[in-house]
């Protein structure tokens, strides 16, 4: 039958092979880790797999409170294209790789992980959302060595096991955590949930919260008031014998994305817990996991906005209007390379911070990024999702913009990572608190980019950022102006450390030489777009 102009289905493709920009960035990797980001990438692209996506998010979790007795059971019901979707990502590591003993990845275990982690968010984001939290969540069950030595070995398993039964009775299990409550939000210092000493390490916990993310994995990290302040709980939500632990889901909420993923509202009801940290630190102790799922929300974002793109690529290769292809269209050419430019930034940014994580505990400059970049590479990558997703949806036209396809879902996907563990303003607040309470810090960041620009009029683009950090010392108010500064110099200057040709001047001199608008397609012929398209988005094959 004819095609009817029709490009053919995005599938079939293996989605780490394609990326040359992944391939640079891994390229270091032992071949033992390159070997799964190529089986990772088969399935990835999948139409199989694609679908175990969209029927996901087709068929959402269901909530129930009560059995046919009556009796308060608070579980949530998923489809089978989510248990699938999340026995993969276990079985990939998603959920325990950056704990483990892999020799294989023995110092690149952030930068393994980041790389498989973008892979799978290009088929579906929201059961990533529980493998982040279990994953972080060991960093700050690490400040009670008796609970994590309780709790590790089952993370570690490599199980997934959705089974309703207590920690002790199953083969692997899942974290999840409740820090927001309605009048507080990011403040969480205004929460009023709270904690009673009973005696033998065991306190009760009493309150609600907002947000409770996954409400069915095993445990939750939960913060509650005590006399000292705020601590931080790990709160099962069975206890032994498969008795309730007072964790009463009031509802799922019904959000624009992520709509595999149970999000949900919940009281604790005389719900036991153990204290994580010192009492009243429960802030750091949870930070601690804060950082983690902070590096995956742009990881995320990258992955993302690399299989939008993508997509958008292939069709516009395969669909012809006005008598050529429209990726030969000069217009059409300018805003896919324009959009080129920003993915491969956002994908080298977030790698470049996931090396600087692995790097941190021997080198006090990598250290020094991590903790200032963080908040950087977080505002700036999870902003730009939104609106490069809807051009992505733009280029496909009316057929990106239906449910049946991929486009619309990531569009509803792409605002959750910029609110979550932060949103934008948090963010700004973190980066000016670095600036302001350890300039040391900044400037030993600042002097690694211009390092890494390694061109002429690198010191001017450094310069000025020195200069935002000034201003938005006196002017807090200012302080997104500095973010983006810094997040635009950084990838600049990955991109010219990594050699990214082409690439790597046309973003500097349009992201940082003042010559690029807030629309995509604004290259100008100095710039060759075919070659920015070719280099970033090879044809399938």
């Amino acid at each position: 039958m004819p095609d009817h102009n029709q490009s053919p289905d995005f599938s079939g493709f293996n989605a780490f092979a394609s990326d040359p920009m992944l391939d640079l960035l891994t390229i270091t990797l032992p071949q033992k880790v390159r070997g799964d980001l190529h089986r990772i990438g088969q399935w990835a692209g999948n139409a199989d797999t694609l679908k175990l996506g969209r029927l996901a998010n087709e068929n959402p979790p269901v909530l129930h409170t009560h059995n046919a007795k009556g009796d308060r059971i608070d579980e949530v019901e998923f489809h089978p294209a989510w248990h699938a979707l999340m026995r993969r990502g276990v079985e990939n590591g998603l959920h325990n790789s950056l704990w483990g003993n892999d020799v294989s990845e023995r110092g690149v275990r952030n930068l393994s992980r980041a790389a498989k982690f973008y892979l799978t968010t290009g088929v579906e984001s929201g059961h990533t959302c529980p493998l982040t939290m279990t994953s972080a969540s060991v960093a700050a069950m690490s400040a009670n060595e008796s609970l994590l030595n309780e709790w590790l070995p089952k993370i570690m398993s490599g199980k997934y096991d959705s089974t309703n039964r207590p920690m002790d009775q199953k083969q692997g299990v899942l974290i999840g955590m409740g820090m927001t409550e309605r009048q507080g939000g990011s403040d969480v210092r205004t929460n009023t949930t709270y904690a009673e000493a009973q005696g033998n390490g065991i306190w009760e916990v009493n309150g609600a919260k907002w947000f409770f993310s996954a409400p069915m994995c095993d445990a939750f990290l939960v913060l509650a008031q005590m006399p000292e302040g705020l601590g931080c709980f790990l709160i099962p939500r069975l206890l032994e014998h498969g008795r309730t632990n007072g964790i009463q889901l009031q509802r799922l909420k019904d959000k624009l994305g992520n709509r595999s993923n149970a999000s949900s509202e919940v009281e604790f009801h005389s719900s036991l817990g153990i204290l994580v940290g010192d009492p009243g630190r429960g802030i750091s102790a949870i930070m601690e996991m804060v950082n983690f799922s902070r590096l995956d929300c742009a990881v995320g974002s990258a992955g993302l906005m690399r299989a939008s793109l993508s997509e958008a690529v292939h069709h516009c290769r395969h669909r012809s209007a006005f008598g050529k292809k429209l990726v030969d269209q000069p217009l059409m050419e300018r805003v896919l390379a324009d959009m080129a430019l920003d993915v491969a930034a956002a994908t080298a940014l977030v790698f470049r911070l996931a090396a600087a994580y692995d790097r941190a505990s021997a080198n006090p400059a990598e250290a020094a990024y991590a903790r200032f970049m963080t908040p950087v590479v977080k505002y700036w990558v999870c902003k730009l999702a939104p609106p490069l997703i809807y051009e992505a949806m733009e280029c496909v036209g009316g057929n990106g913009y239906v449910e049946t396809g991929n486009l619309a879902r990531r569009y509803r996907e792409a605002p959750l990572n910029a609110i979550w563990e932060g949103a934008g303003n948090v963010m700004c607040l973190d980066v000016l608190r670095v600036s302001t309470k350890s300039p040391e810090i900044v400037e030993t960041v600042l002097s690694s980019m211009q390092a890494d620009m390694g061109q002429e009029n690198a010191a001017t683009f450094v310069d000025v950022i020195r200069s935002a950090t000034e201003m938005s010392g006196a002017d807090p108010g200012g302080a997104r102006i500095l973010v983006e500064q810094l997040a635009l110099t950084a990838a600049a200057a990955e991109l010219n450390r990594l050699g990214a040709g082409v690439t790597a001047k046309a973003f500097t001199d349009t992201r940082l030489g003042g010559l690029w608008r807030s629309s995509y397609g604004m290259l100008d012929n100095r710039y060759n777009a075919k070659a920015i398209l070719e280099r970033e988005h090879p044809p399938l094959s």
